[in-house]
């Protein structure tokens, strides 16, 4: 039985599988992107994020995600080299995975039952974030169209937790 995002693991973007228990004592923002989206610039403020909070403990995961309007067709390849060229991005990203229905990740199945949207389980759109705290639990959901910026006071309570 799953009891924390700890109990976990993921394919990174490279292909290595990463066990979530490397991130105990972190808190965690995970994120489904994309890079054909409306929200695909926020991927600039996520990674403004990670670099003011990295070194208190923040680490930010990226899951790209095909199931909304085929906005990120791309292989994880072309993912990286668009995220890196396009925003920076350093944080870890992940294999593209499914968010909802059958064939949803396991990292997905747990954050959406431990903190339900506005319209339930599913998750509604790309870049919906979880905020989930240094013992792999949930600790809030935010919708596609909340900016990382203002996430950032909830987010900074977590790391001076």
């Amino acid at each position: 039985m799953t009891t924390s995002l700890h109990d976990l693991s993921a394919t990174r973007n490279d292909g290595t599988e990463q066990p979530l228990s490397a991130y105990k004592g972190k808190v965690l923002l995970v994120v489904n992107t994309a890079s054909q989206c409306g929200f695909t610039p926020q991927y600039q403020g996520l990674q403004a994020l990670y670099q003011r909070h990295r070194a208190e403990g923040l680490e930010i995961l990226g899951f790209p995600c095909d199931q909304f309007g085929h906005q990120e067709p791309g292989s994880d390849a072309e993912i990286a080299t668009f995220c890196e060229r396009n925003f920076g991005v350093t944080f870890p990203l992940f294999k593209k995975v499914e968010v909802n229905g059958a064939g949803a990740h396991p990292v997905y199945l747990y954050l959406k039952k431990s903190a339900s949207g506005l319209f339930g389980d599913a998750i509604k759109w790309n870049f919906t974030k979880f905020l989930v705290d240094r013992d792999g639990k949930v600790v809030d959901r935010f919708a596609p169209a909340t900016a990382p910026e203002k996430l950032e006071a909830d987010l900074v309570k977590l790391l001076k937790g």
